[in-house]
């Protein structure tokens, strides 16, 4: 049976008023929207306005979405950076201790050549040396100063002979092995070494105190001529010592003499040169003057 031509929506006056306003919404609908579409062709910036006024009540919405993918952008190159300055972190550390060990290198090889430079100066002398060796021990725990040489008579190494360093007189050989031997040092109560002033020849004995200095004795009494500074080197009197050998410099002044620093200090001392005893000519063997009241002629 075909549908009756007539589609009325029954009896109900409120489905016909639905319908018909329905129809009408669709009509001014399309109206409006034919007429705005003329107006947007005729002039296309009639809607700015409205253009700016939809982007002011989306902007916040779009600045919190803005706000949301740079903070996952920044959160991503936080991380991408952490790794990287760990394996940046990693590497500079391989760098530092490589350095480290390149440091340690030069500093022994600055080391090694301040030896070999000692060890010219060592030798640069008008005399040869009988020996050229390294102090190798010395006593601490007593009051006497020994140190023991790396050679002995197999080297050429006496009793008596004289041993100095470049910077000056360390002491002298008391005792001889084959490939070693026992130095009595400067700073020994024992040893006493005649001295003379550098700039006019006042003549001393200079004595050791067991603590590193020396007590510098005038041989004439009277007016101390003395001054702090005053340098002090061997006079050569009575043989033994070679003249002109650096010995010490006065740091106090005492009644009969001096209290002086030894300018060759066992303890810093590296290698060291045996020379072979000072003799004099006969016409220079003059005896010292031996002292009234502040000391003992050297041995």
């Amino acid at each position: 049976m075909a549908p009756p031509t007539n589609r009325r929506s029954g009896n109900s006056r409120r489905a016909q008023y639905t319908t018909f306003f329905g129809y009408v919404a669709g009509l001014v609908g399309a109206g409006i929207g034919a007429g705005l579409l003329v107006i947007s062709l005729a002039d296309p910036t009639a809607f700015g306005a409205l253009r700016g006024l939809g982007g002011d009540v989306t902007a916040p919405a779009s600045r919190i979405a803005t706000s949301g993918k740079q903070g996952s952008q920044n959160l991503l190159d936080g991380v991408r950076a952490y790794l990287a300055a760990g394996r940046q972190n990693a590497y500079l550390q391989r760098e530092l201790k490589e350095a480290k060990v390149k440091l340690v290198e030069a500093r022994a090889l600055a080391n090694e050549n301040r030896r070999l430079k000692a060890l010219l100066g060592v030798n640069d002398t008008d005399r040869k040396p009988v020996a050229t060796a390294r102090l190798v021990g010395s006593t601490s725990s007593s009051i006497r100063r020994f140190a023991t040489l790396s050679a002995g008579s197999m080297q050429g190494v006496q009793i008596g002979m004289p041993v100095r360093s470049p910077l000056g007189l360390v002491g002298r050989v008391v005792e001889t092995g084959r490939i070693s031997a026992r130095v009595l040092l400067i700073t020994d109560p024992e040893s006493v070494v005649p001295v003379r002033r550098a700039r006019d020849d006042v003549a001393a004995f200079a004595q050791g105190r067991s603590d590193g200095m020396l007590q510098v004795r005038l041989i004439n009494l009277g007016i101390n001529p003395l001054k702090p500074g005053d340098t002090f080197v061997t006079s050569g009197s009575g043989g033994l010592y070679w003249p002109g050998t650096a010995v010490a410099v006065v740091t106090a002044i005492t009644r009969d003499g001096a209290v002086a620093r030894v300018l060759s200090d066992p303890a810093a001392t590296d290698f060291v040169a045996v020379e072979p005893v000072w003799a004099p000519a006969p016409e220079e063997q003059t005896a010292p003057a031996q002292p009234t009241a502040a000391g003992s002629p050297p041995e």
